[in-house]
């Protein structure tokens, strides 16, 4: 792997330096940095060596050496920066929630086409070796037909109403935070996108999604469920369960091992696959594939599949956050 274009970040948080990391990884660098402050800007060049750090964010909409804008600032700044990304014709791969909503998804995906340039989730399941491994082991047919996909999520946060995870106006909760990458693996695995929902909800006071459970069915009638918390630590486990097996995937947002126990003798399967330290270097190649035209490896179909899916959910909860007020 090595780095083809001109990257610039948005945003200078624990995601922005392993962006970095990444890049010289990969043989390569940042081309810039853009932060709401400068002078975070300027300290964070100088410890990645990156050439250029903008007085303004908006100064690297206008930058026409850019090639790729990464963004990975809060969730509810996101539709604000894609906007102006796409609308200067810039190419971006966006930190997940990638948006609020489905609304505004809709909206940056017209965008990008308008404008014929890539837009992505930077969601690391769909692009770690491992999923592909995985994907090739059931098409070929020896697992069986799918039935159900089993997803825990939980973290434990101190009640500090004040933090990300727990503020309204940061657009916190379990849902955008850690749900987002429950409902990808399960997205990932089920041959078609839910078209049944059923769905629980425990509010934090500030009024974000602490708790909640999700239930899931698809035409082809598999089945999955979700669990996720901000309060209560659970194992990031998936399970995948089919006629003749089921795959087991720990610390699932960056795999690198499956264990699949077949049903008939129980006997196990290791499955290995690529390396959790080099996560966002597969999302930089994945991205850079796209911009040469091989747009499949984004799996921006799936972004938008768990969008819809948490937005429905959340407007049943009758959640909105200040931004979906106005």
């Amino acid at each position: 792997m090595s780095v083809q274009y001109r990257w610039a970040t948005i945003g200078t948080g624990v995601i922005g330096h392993q962006l970095a990391e990444a890049m010289i990884k990969m043989g390569g660098s940042l081309y810039s940095v853009a932060n709401r402050t400068r002078a975070k800007g300027e300290a964070f060049a100088k410890q990645y060596n990156i050439p250029v750090v903008y007085d303004e964010i908006d100064d690297v909409f206008s930058d026409p050496a850019v090639d790729i804008i990464y963004i990975s600032t809060p969730h509810n700044t996101h539709i604000k920066y894609l906007r102006k990304a796409l609308a200067a014709g810039r190419h971006v791969l966006c930190e997940k929630a990638i948006t609020l909503n489905s609304t505004e998804l809709n909206e940056a995906i017209a965008a990008a086409d308008e404008h014929h340039v890539v837009l992505a989730e930077a969601q690391t399941i769909y692009h770690m070796p491992l999923y592909s491994k995985l994907n090739e082991i059931i098409r070929s047919g020896a697992l069986g037909p799918l039935r159900l996909v089993q997803m825990n999520f939980g973290s434990y946060k101190e009640y500090d109403m004040n933090s990300r995870f727990f503020n309204r106006n940061l657009a916190g909760g379990a849902m955008l935070d850690i749900g987002v990458y429950a409902l990808s693996f399960t997205r990932w695995f089920m041959s078609s996108k839910p078209d049944q929902i059923e769905t629980q909800v425990k509010l934090a006071p500030t009024g974000v999604d602490e708790q909640a459970s999700i239930l899931l069915m698809n035409q082809e009638q598999e089945m999955a469920t979700v669990i996720l918390s901000l309060h209560a630590k659970q194992p990031k486990r998936g399970t995948v369960v089919f006629d003749k097996g089921y795959i087991e995937v720990y610390e699932y947002p960056r795999a690198d091992k499956a264990v699949i126990t077949w049903t008939e003798d129980g006997h196990k399967e290791e499955i290995t696959a690529g390396h959790t330290a080099d996560a966002l270097c597969y999302e930089i190649a994945d991205m850079e594939k796209a911009v040469n035209g091989d747009t499949s490896v984004t799996h921006l179909d799936y972004t938008k599949d768990v969008m819809d899916i948490m937005s429905e959910c959340r407007q049943r909860w009758g959640m909105k956050y200040p931004e979906e007020e106005q």
